[in-house]
C-alpha cells in the first residue's frame, strides 16, 4: 500500500487532467510546495470539486503515488480534504482576484518542495486575508496591499531592495515631501535606491577618467591596467511621496492610504515588479492583467 500523510496546505494552481481530474499544486506548512491529483474533482457531484479550488485551505489525507519504475516520478493523491479556510471575496472582485494570483505566482518560484515552508505559508495567507477583507476594489487600495505583499515576500527571500539607504554612498535617504521636484533613483542591478547626486558626480568622475586614460601618450614605458566600478544603470526615478511609501512597506501594517496617493502606488508597485521578475528570471504574467485591469477602470476610479 501506499504511505499516506497529513498536511495543512492553501491551492495555488490547478490544471484539468484527463476528463474529470485536476492536478492541484499546493503549498503545504510542513511539506513545501507539493502537486497532487484531485481524483474526479471535476465532476459536478464530486467531494473534491469546491476543495480542489483556488486559494482554498484544507486539512489533507494524500497518498504518495508509487510507480513500477523507480526512476519515474509520479503525482501523489489527494485521498481527503477538509476545508478550513476559503477567500471567497477573492474570487468575486477581478482586481483582488489578479492580485491574489500575482502574489501566487511569486510564491511559486520561491517555495521548496519536501522541506517545511510555514512562514512562507503564513505570509501568503496574511496578504490574501489582507485582500479579502477589503471592500469592493475602491480606487487602488489593491494595489497598494499588493504591493506591500511583494515587498514581504521579497524580505522572506533575502531579496528585499534597499530604500532607505543609498546603494552607493550608503548614506540615508529622506524624502522631502515639501519639494515637488525632489526625486531619488533607483537601479535593479545595484539593488535599490540611489542619491542621482552622488550617481551625476560618479558618471562625470568615470568621464574624466576615461578621457585622462585616452589621452595620446608618447612611449609609455608599461601599460596600465585601471579597473573601474560600473555605473550602476537607473532604472527608474522617484519622487518623495513614492520613496515614502517604499520604505513604509518594511512595516507590517500598510501606511494610511488617501486618495493623493493612490497613483503613487502603481509607480511602486511597477518598480516591485521590475526588481522581483529581475531575481526571479521570469515575468510576472498576472501583471499584465494588474495593468489592463485598472488600465480599463481608470476613469471610473478618478
Amino acid at each position: 500500500m501506499s504511505r499516506t500523510y497529513q498536511a495543512t496546505g492553501i491551492n495555488l494552481k490547478t490544471q484539468a487532467l484527463g476528463e474529470s481530474d485536476k492536478i492541484v499544486t499546493i503549498l503545504t506548512k510542513e511539506f513545501g510546495l507539493i502537486r497532487a491529483i484531485a481524483t474526479g474533482a471535476r465532476k459536478h457531484n464530486s467531494s473534491l470539486g469546491g476543495r480542489s479550488g483556488i486559494f482554498v485551505v484544507n486539512q489533507l489525507l494524500i497518498s504518495q503515488g508509487r510507480s513500477s519504475q523507480p526512476a519515474t516520478p509520479t503525482l501523489d493523491k489527494i485521498t481527503q480534504a477538509e476545508t478550513i479556510k476559503t477567500y471567497p471575496s477573492l474570487t468575486k472582485d477581478l482586481g483582488k482576484l489578479t492580485a491574489s494570483q500575482y502574489l501566487a505566482e511569486i510564491v511559486l518560484c520561491q517555495a521548496l518542495s519536501e522541506q517545511p515552508q510555514t512562514e512562507l505559508y503564513e505570509l501568503l495567507n496574511e496578504h490574501l486575508q489582507r485582500l479579502e477583507a477589503l471592500p469592493k476594489t475602491q480606487g487602488l487600495d489593491v494595489v497598494a496591499h499588493l504591493a506591500h505583499g511583494v515587498f514581504h515576500l521579497l524580505a522572506l527571500a533575502g531579496l528585499t531592495p534597499q530604500v532607505q539607504f543609498c546603494c552607493l554612498t550608503q548614506r540615508p535617504l529622506t524624502p522631502d515631501l515639501t519639494n515637488p521636484n525632489w526625486q531619488v533613483g533607483f537601479s535593479i542591478s545595484a539593488g535599490g535606491t540611489i542619491c542621482l547626486q552622488a550617481w551625476e558626480q560618479l558618471r562625470q568622475e568615470r568621464e574624466k577618467q576615461r578621457k585622462e586614460e585616452n589621452s595620446p601618450v608618447s612611449n609609455p614605458p608599461y601599460e596600465t591596467l585601471v579597473h573601474h566600478q560600473d555605473i550602476p544603470k537607473i532604472s527608474s526615478r522617484l519622487g518623495a511621496k513614492e520613496l515614502n511609501m517604499l520604505q513604509h512597506l518594511s512595516q507590517p501594517e500598510i501606511m494610511q492610504i488617501d486618495a493623493a496617493s493612490d497613483f503613487g502606488w502603481l509607480s511602486v508597485e511597477h518598480i516591485l515588479r521590475q526588481y522581483t521578475q529581475y531575481h526571479l528570471g521570469r515575468p510576472i504574467r498576472s501583471a499584465t492583467l494588474i495593468d489592463s485591469y485598472f488600465a480599463a477602470n481608470h476613469d471610473a476610479i478618478v
